[in-house]
C-alpha cells in the first residue's frame, strides 16, 4: 500500500513537471512568433488595419511577460510595438487635429507620452536582461554606463533611446524627463559608435530631431543637416522619414519655408513600397507630409513668396 502511495506521488509530480515543461514551451513558442510578427505590420498598406489589430498583440505580449518576465525577445518586441504603436496612431493623431480640436489633441499626447515610456520600460528590461543595473547607470552616469554596451544589444539600444527621447520631447514640461535627455543622447551616441550605419540610417534620422534642439541641450543645426544627409545616403532616398523630420525640426525653426515645401514634396515623391518593410512607415509619413504641407502659412512668418527664406538643404539630395 505504502509503495502505491508513492508510486502515485511519483507519478502525479512526473506530470506535474511535465505540464510546466510544456506550458513553458508554448508560452516560448507563442512568444517567439509574436516577436517575429513586426514585419506583417511593417509591410501592411492599410494603417487602420494595423490600428486595431495591433492593442490586442500588445496585451497578449504583456501576458506572456508575466509568464517569462525575462525573455529579451519578448521584452523587445513590446518596447518595439508600443512605441511604434503610440508614434503612428497616437501621437501622429494629436499632432493631426490639434488645429481642431486642441483639448482632444492634449489628451492624446498624455496617453502618447505613457504608451512611449511603457515601450521605454519595456525595451530597458530586454537591455538589462544581458547588462543588470543599466537602468540606474544610466541616469546617474549615461557616458560611462553606456561603454558596456556592444553590437549585439544595438536594437535594445535604439529602442530604448528612441522611446525615451520621444518621451522627453512629449513632456517638455516635466524636468524629472528633461534631466533623462543624457541618457537618450548617450546611447544614441553608442549606437553610432557601434555601427554607425544600423538600421539603413534609423540611427542618423533619430539625431535630426536631437541636433535640432536648442544648443543649451546639445543641439547643432550643421549637425543636423549632416544626419539628414547621412540618414538620405543610407536609405537610398526611399524613406519619407528624414525628409519630413528635417522639415518640421529645422526647417521651420530657420524659418526656411522653401526647404520646408521641398522636403515634404520629396517625401510624398516615394513609392511607399519600393521598400516593403518601409511600407507603414513611408505611407504614415507621407500622410504627416500632406497636412503639413497644409498648414505651411501657420508655420512661417513671411508670406507664400518666402520673403523670410533661410538656407537651403536641398543639397542634401
Amino acid at each position: 500500500m505504502r509503495r502505491s502511495v508513492v508510486l502515485l506521488s511519483a507519478s502525479l509530480l512526473l506530470f506535474a513537471a511535465a505540464g510546466c515543461s510544456l506550458r513553458k514551451k508554448a508560452v516560448s513558442t507563442l512568444g517567439s512568433a509574436l516577436a517575429d510578427s513586426s514585419a506583417v505590420y511593417a509591410t501592411e498598406s492599410d494603417p487602420e488595419l494595423v490600428a486595431e489589430a495591433l492593442p490586442f498583440a500588445l496585451k497578449t505580449m504583456e501576458a506572456l511577460i508575466l509568464e517569462q518576465p525575462d525573455n529579451r525577445e519578448l521584452l523587445l518586441a513590446a518596447g518595439k510595438g508600443f512605441a511604434g504603436y503610440s508614434w503612428g496612431f497616437v501621437q501622429l493623431e494629436a499632432e493631426r487635429i490639434e488645429p481642431e480640436d486642441y483639448r482632444r489633441s492634449e489628451e492624446l499626447r498624455r496617453r502618447a507620452l505613457a504608451l512611449y515610456l511603457r515601450a521605454r520600460d519595456y525595451s530597458l528590461r530586454a537591455l538589462a536582461v544581458g547588462e543588470p543595473g543599466i537602468r540606474e547607470e544610466l541616469r546617474r552616469r549615461p557616458e560611462e554606463a553606456v561603454g558596456a554596451l556592444s553590437g549585439e544589444s544595438l536594437e535594445e539600444i535604439y529602442w530604448t533611446a528612441a522611446s525615451w527621447g520621444a518621451a522627453v520631447s512629449l513632456g517638455k514640461d516635466r524636468p524629472e524627463l528633461l534631466a533623462d535627455l543624457g541618457a537618450v543622447l548617450a546611447l544614441f551616441g553608442r549606437a553610432l559608435e557601434l555601427e554607425p550605419t544600423w538600421g539603413d540610417g534609423l540611427l542618423h534620422e533619430a539625431m535630426i530631431s536631437l541636433k535640432a534642439l536648442p544648443p543649451s541641450l546639445g543641439g547643432d543645426l550643421e549637425a543636423a543637416k549632416r544626419h539628414f544627409e547621412r540618414a538620405v545616403e543610407l536609405s537610398g532616398g526611399n524613406r519619407a522619414g528624414p525628409y519630413v523630420t528635417y522639415a518640421q525640426e529645422v526647417a521651420v525653426q530657420t524659418q526656411d519655408r522653401s526647404t520646408y515645401v521641398d522636403m515634404l514634396n520629396r517625401a510624398l515623391e516615394i513609392d511607399p513600397g519600393a521598400v516593403p518593410e518601409r511600407r507603414l512607415t513611408n505611407i504614415l509619413m507621407q500622410e504627416k507630409a500632406r497636412w503639413l504641407l497644409d498648414r505651411t502659412d501657420d508655420y512661417f512668418i513671411g508670406g507664400p513668396d518666402g520673403e523670410n527664406a533661410g538656407p537651403s538643404a536641398s543639397g542634401g539630395r
